[in-house]
């Protein structure tokens, strides 16, 4: 009798072990396959056309589009269109940041303080615009890795195709939507989402 009892005992004593292994190996497997938390875009410093350093966290709580610019493309006189919406809504808790790149067909071949010259005089541009960076390729920057990986903006995953994509960030820092380099920046699409 006391034999059984102890084989019994055993039986008992083995059978929750097991449990616990089980219920330890889904714990692991959830916490695994638990999506990383979304990222937005407060993390990044960077540097203004002047050298500055510019903070997007000072942006908190509003609208940004984020738009890759060149001073050579067909698409250039967006500028203009950027402008009149940046003014027009600025005032609203909207900002536009301009990140010039010479990823494509060497559009913008400039020096930061070319570019710069160049924004004033042709379109007056007054949005904040950043020292020229890389949008895509093997020397991305940090900004647009985050714009275009789904594992970083939890949105989805996009290829910068040209100047003047356009990235829309909601007052959380999150990625919002990814408009194409030839809707205009007065399009629809994009005032019916500032001004809502």
């Amino acid at each position: 009798m006391k034999k059984l009892v102890l084989l019994f005992s055993y039986i008992i004593l083995l059978s929750s072990c097991q449990n616990n292994a089980q219920k330890s190996a889904v714990a692991s497997t959830i916490e695994t396959e638990t999506p990383m938390e979304k990222q937005n875009i407060y993390q990044f410093k960077v540097k203004d056309l002047a050298g500055n350093d510019f903070d997007f966290a000072t942006l908190k709580g509003k609208k940004i589009l984020v738009v890759n610019t060149a001073s050579q493309c067909g698409l250039t006189p967006q500028y203009k269109d950027l402008e009149a919406i940046y003014e027009k809504y600025k005032a609203k808790n909207f900002v536009i940041v301009g990140f010039p790149a010479n990823n494509f067909a060497s559009q913008e071949p400039g020096t930061d303080k070319e570019i710069g010259t160049f924004c004033q005089q042709n379109y007056g541009v007054t949005f904040p615009m950043m020292s020229k960076v890389s949008v895509k390729g093997n020397d991305m920057c940090a900004v647009y890795k985050f714009l275009t990986q789904k594992s970083k903006n939890g949105l989805q995953d996009s290829d910068v195709e040209w100047n003047f994509q356009k990235y829309l960030i909601n007052e959380n820092g999150e990625l919002y939507k990814v408009i194409a380099p030839r809707v205009l920046p007065t399009d629809a699409s994009i005032v019916d989402w500032i001004s809502k």
